[in-house]
């Protein structure tokens, strides 16, 4: 039970941390954990439904801290929008990357961690094109290749960060994990 707290703990500071890295005001556009976060979780949390919150908590307490410094005229972003639950769900489904991984394999964290971000820029722009949200741009391919071109930015600083955090994830996890069986071994 000791460990289950200790878990849930970690998982709770980590939602917190990535949570105000994301409104951290300065950061690259796009360079946020929560894709990261989504493949760590789908890998590593046997259960499924939990495996989900973590990227979805994250998202939402930020959003929450973007709604509070908007209201109070601190930041130009605002925290809740319309059609934001469309993103909810878009960041949902990244955790199915992560159940791909499912143990710790580079070349699958690799992939999921090019694949994730690649899938989101994709389908989340489809989205805002298609809802009309796309600055205008005509609903005909060649609107949807200017809403595509106007993600690039975000598209760059996502894969960058999901590489970048994938790796301390994942291979924080590891390192603990390597330095728990050594220490038992020790013991014994």
């Amino acid at each position: 039970m000791k460990q289950n707290r200790s878990v849930y703990i970690a998982f709770g500071l980590l939602i917190l941390v990535a949570s105000l890295y994301r409104v951290w005001d300065g950061r690259p556009w796009g360079f946020a954990p929560q894709i990261a976060m989504a493949l760590f979780a789908g890998a590593m949390i046997k259960n499924k439904k939990l495996a989900f919150v973590l990227p979805i908590a994250s998202m939402f307490l930020s959003d929450a801290i973007y709604q509070v410094l908007y209201i109070n005229g601190l930041s130009p972003i605002q925290g809740f929008y319309n059609g934001q639950v469309v993103n909810y769900l878009l960041f949902a489904s990244l955790t199915f990357f992560g159940f791909w991984i499912h143990r710790i394999n580079w070349i699958k964290i690799a992939a999921a961690s090019i694949m994730a971000p690649t899938a989101y820029f994709i389908v989340s722009n489809f989205a805002v094109w298609l809802g009309g949200g796309s600055l205008g741009h005509p609903k005909t391919f060649a609107g949807l290749m200017m809403t595509l071109g106007d993600g690039v930015p975000f598209y760059r600083g996502s894969v960058e960060a999901t590489v970048v955090f994938s790796v301390i994830l994942f291979g924080g996890y590891y390192l603990i994990n390597r330095l728990a069986t050594a220490q038992k071994t020790q013991l014994a």
